[in-house]
């Protein structure tokens, strides 16, 4: 067999580009010319036979071996002694040592499959998985795999694999939780170059991104990568700004990587480490398990596949003592593996299947060769068994064993420890129900979660450097380079920016207010500043940016507006000052004409002010009539009286006296809105009279863009790209603008004579150019909203640093001094630059009419009611004194309307007084003949 084994060995190495099948039709060779096919009840008798054959395909002097080795030597003897499962039957495993080696544990894994067995327990290996799947999808035996957790194996393409542990799907999402609880963004991925790694480290990413995190390099070791190998790549991950790792090597080399970390210094403080479950299974080794490993992995987070305390597990721990110490989760998993084939063989066979093999057609010997193909062959029922596999559902030592529609073990759970110390700390747990939290995943599956418990997703963690402090998972790596920072020449508004013949070669508000932000970050930040156009003109903010998402600039300072194009290139820092577009247009004073006084108020309004003058005047008569003698007289005279009371109020020169007290009532508000009415003329007068009027007929926006006048914009603003995109103005309409002297001068020209009817630009240039322009005026308000920022490549943490900077800034004032210092020497206010105000109107007086229009109507309410009451006792009193029909008439005294307006007339004093008068004293007059006397007077 060894002499087989060399032949092939030998042109094997020179042909290394053939595709994974080819290599098992050409190591069949090599077990045809050796190997007895063992026929498992070829016959085809549906009987139980004597025994039946399994396969266990590992490295026994790996890591991961030496732990699964005796737990599959366990479980066999454990099946075999219980008479509940395989009745009569033998259960026998042939076990293949793979070497660590794809090649290997391929020609292994054909061996296997040549003595006839009806199922391969592993392998370990997620390459060689790859490879031999091909060849028990041909034969349709079942790979039941222990420690194979690259995701792609789940495929379709793969239907006789089955995964009996955790997928390193479920492990990176738990990996990607961690890092998103920690506000992290970007990581680095250290892994072996191979299936198991490539796979596993494609479903982090695709786990970050559903976190809006990323990895932004992937150091990639070859397998058995040499110390001087793994040093090299590592120096080249540490000058990268990134400074969490994620370590998802094979945990035979993956102490190699810690090691040279350590002796780079990378083991330190603001390192943030995390490895996969390969770590948990080397230390979990009792033969790995010792202080060295501890130290070199000092504040490191570790994930280990959870499995649960159980009765069945703690009967097999006091048999078996080594079991914890001899890799843990993979050796239960390894254990559980050969109850599942024992379970499923026990139901293909209670279910009358029978055992036996036929030729595979597609592999035939070839006449004149020494291949022997017909030495593998088809499990005829395999897809049976393959049925009665997926179907299994037990409890099993790592707990519950039963498969999901795609394939996978329910529950998957991870522990998430923290090595420190000489030991290992549990700070939490991961489960696809919960995702991160502190209490146990069997918990949870049995119990409804207590929100208040679960708010603490992890416990504290002692990080690299003996730090408690979160890191904060970045660093500069430029190693005394200076940051190159573009910045904008300018031409015009120099107060922003400016080019300076000092040590930085800038200067401006912008310039200032990044340094004071730099100054407060807690780390060092060297800066060059590099200036960014031709000094001709100023330079297109766009391209600015642009640069920086090429990675030409570092980052971008200036004033840069922050749009939403130019968020889909950077990032940008917390806006600075405030910006938006607003629009400048020409004024001059307006000399007033003849019937100005009239423009405070609108022609309704007048009209509405005339009314409600005389509704005041007659419902204070109204009330006043027949107490007060002012109000009292012939007809003619009351009219008068009531118009001229009611205007002399405007002027608070009424002489009339109110003694009623619903009268002062209603004069008490009537004055107070007379009061409002005047201040109110008077104020809006006299801004008529002194303030500047819009000469260009422009309104505001919608009037500026119906028309087809041309209109202004600041060369290199993205201002000119919002008029034509998102406001649909022409572009023949649009003139490019470089100074304020330019807008001035083309301003005073107007549109139809070479220059512009307005200009549209962000509101800081506007305040300084109406600073020095106060013959121009704004239009309406700021119709976009935006600020000014830094910008940065994106994803960059230093955006995110110098944000919160520039907030400490906004609170402790600095920013308000800074912008006071560069921005406050102005000459007009730009406040006042509005508009001439508009003539007021109803609208903005209807809460006092409303209020005095209620007053009114209360009292004349009171009023009425007390009439009503006096002309009911009055008209009693006058029918007792007067009951003979001769003397008056009922009818003609109480229905009357004429009689009840004569009582209303009645002086208040004389009806008080007949009150007051008893039946059979003096005579009473009548109403009628009252009122004619009263008229008469």
């Amino acid at each position: 067999m060894d002499g087989v084994k060399n032949a092939i060995l030998s042109p094997w190495s020179s042909e290394m580009g053939y595709a994974h099948f080819a290599a098992l039709l050409l190591c069949a060779f090599m077990f045809a010319s050796g190997t007895t096919a063992a026929n498992q009840n070829s016959t085809g008798d549906p009987a139980r036979p004597a025994e039946v054959r399994i396969g266990a395909l590992f490295t026994f002097d790996s890591v991961i071996g030496k732990a699964v080795k005796p737990a599959i030597e366990l479980a066999v003897a454990h099946v075999n002694s219980d008479p509940s499962i395989l009745r009569g039957t033998k259960l026998s495993v042939l076990m293949q040592d793979t070497n660590c080696s794809g090649f290997v544990g391929t020609v292994e894994a054909l061996q296997l499959l040549a003595q006839d067995v009806i199922a391969v327990l592993g392998p370990q290996s997620s390459a060689v998985a790859h490879v031999i799947c091909h060849a028990v999808n041909e034969l349709h035996v079942p790979l039941i795999s222990f420690a194979a957790t690259d995701p792609t194996l789940s495929s379709l393409e793969y239907p006789y694999f089955v995964r009996a542990t955790q997928s390193d799907y479920y492990q990176m999402d738990a990996i990607a939780s961690i890092i998103s609880q920690y506000q992290w963004k970007q990581v680095i991925a250290i892994h072996v170059d191979d299936d198991y790694g490539r796979g596993g480290i494609m479903a982090l990413g695709d786990a970050l991104a559903k976190r809006k995190c990323k990895i932004v390099y992937k150091a990639k070791l070859p397998p058995g990568a040499a110390n001087t190998t793994i040093e090299n790549i590592l120096m080249q991950v540490n000058e990268m700004e990134s400074r969490v790792y994620v370590i998802h090597v094979n945990p035979d080399s993956g102490l190699d990587v810690f090691s040279a970390a350590k002796s780079l210094g990378m083991m330190s403080s603001g390192y943030v480490w995390i490895a996969t479950d390969w770590l948990s299974a080397l230390m979990d080794s009792s033969v790995h398990g010792s202080t060295d490993v501890m130290e070199l992995t000092q504040g490191v987070l570790v994930l280990r596949q959870h499995v649960a305390d159980s009765d069945s597990q703690k009967a097999l721990l006091s048999k078996w003592n080594n079991l914890t110490r001899n890799g843990s989760a993979y050796s239960m998993r390894a254990y559980d593996s050969v109850w599942l084939a024992a379970h499923a063989v026990e139901r293909f066979l209670s279910e009358g299947n029978a055992i036996s093999f036929s030729a595979d057609p597609n592999l035939r010997a070839t006449k004149g060769s020494n291949l022997q193909l017909d030495s593998l062959r088809i499990f005829n029922n395999g897809n049976k068994l393959l049925e009665n596999v997926w179907s299994v559902n037990f409890s099993g030592v790592s707990g519950p064993v039963q498969f999901t529609l795609d394939r996978n073990l329910i529950h998957p759970a991870y522990d998430i420890l923290n090595i420190g110390g000489t030991g290992l700390r549990t700070i939490g747990y991961w489960s696809n129900i919960s995702g991160l939290s502190v209490v146990a995943p069997e918990q949870l599956y049995s119990s409804a979660l207590n929100s208040s418990t679960n708010n603490v997703q992890l416990h504290s963690v002692i990080w690299p450097g003996q730090i408690s402090q979160k890191p904060r998972g970045w660093e500069f790596s430029y190693h005394g380079k200076s940051m190159r920072i573009g910045v904008p020449l300018r031409t015009s508004y120099k107060e922003f920016v400016t080019q300076d013949k000092g040590p930085d070669g800038v200067k401006g508000f912008a310039v200032d207010v990044f340094k004071a932000a730099i100054s407060l970050l807690p780390y060092p930040v060297s800066c060059n500043f590099v200036l960014f156009g031709d000094g001709l003109k100023n330079p297109s903010y766009s391209d600015l940016v642009q640069k920086v998402s090429e990675n030409y600039f570092d980052a971008a300072i200036g004033d840069i507006a922050i749009v939403t194009d130019r968020t889909r290139l950077v990032d940008f820092t917390q806006p600075y000052i405030e910006s938006g577009l607003i629009i400048v247009a020409p004024a001059k004073e307006v000399e007033s004409n003849a019937w100005a006084f009239l423009k405070p108020f609108t022609f309704q309004m007048w009209c509405v002010l005339g009314v409600i003058f005389l509704f005041v005047g007659a419902v204070v008569w109204v009330l006043e009539h027949r107490t007060n003698t002012e109000f009292r007289g012939p007809p003619r005279q009351q009219i008068m009286t009531v118009c001229w009371f009611s205007f002399s109020t405007m002027f608070f020169a009424h002489r009339e006296n109110t003694v009623s007290a619903l009268g002062r009532f209603v004069l008490l508000i009537w004055l107070f809105v007379v009061l409002i009415i005047n201040s109110s003329y008077t104020a809006s007068l006299t801004s008529l009279l002194t303030v500047q009027e819009l000469t260009s007929g422009i309104q505001g926006l919608d009037s500026l863009i119906s028309s087809s006048s041309a209109i202004g914009y600041q060369v290199g603003s993205f201002s000119r790209n919002y008029l034509v995109d998102e406001l649909n103005i022409a572009e023949s309409r649009l003139v490019p603008l470089n100074s304020p002297s330019d807008y001035a001068r083309a301003l005073e020209l107007g549109s139809g004579n070479g220059g512009v009817a307005a200009i549209i630009d962000e509101l800081p240039y506007v305040e300084i150019f109406l600073s020095k322009y106060c013959k121009f005026k704004t239009v309406g308000q700021v119709f976009t909203k935006s600020g000014w920022g830094f910008a940065f490549p994106r994803d960059s943490p230093l955006a995110e640093d110098l944000s919160t900077a520039i907030l400490t800034l906004s609170e402790n004032g600095n920013l308000q001094r800074i912008h006071d210092e560069w921005l406050s020497g102005t000459e007009c206010s730009a406040d006042n630059n509005g508009a001439a105000s508009n003539s007021l109107s109803l609208s903005s007086f209807w809460g006092l009419f409303l209020i005095c229009g209620l007053a009114c109507l209360i009292a004349l309410v009171i009023f009425f009611l007390r009439i009503y009451c006096q002309y009911s006792r009055y008209s009693n009193q006058v029918e007792v004194q007067y009951p003979e029909p001769e003397i008056v008439s009922r009818s003609a005294r109480l229905t009357t309307i004429k009689s009840l307006i004569s009582f209303v007339d009645k002086k208040e004093e004389e009806v008080k007084n007949a009150l007051k008068q008893r039946p059979n004293g003096s005579q009473h007059p009548s109403i009628g003949s009252t009122a004619t006397e009263e008229q008469s007077t």
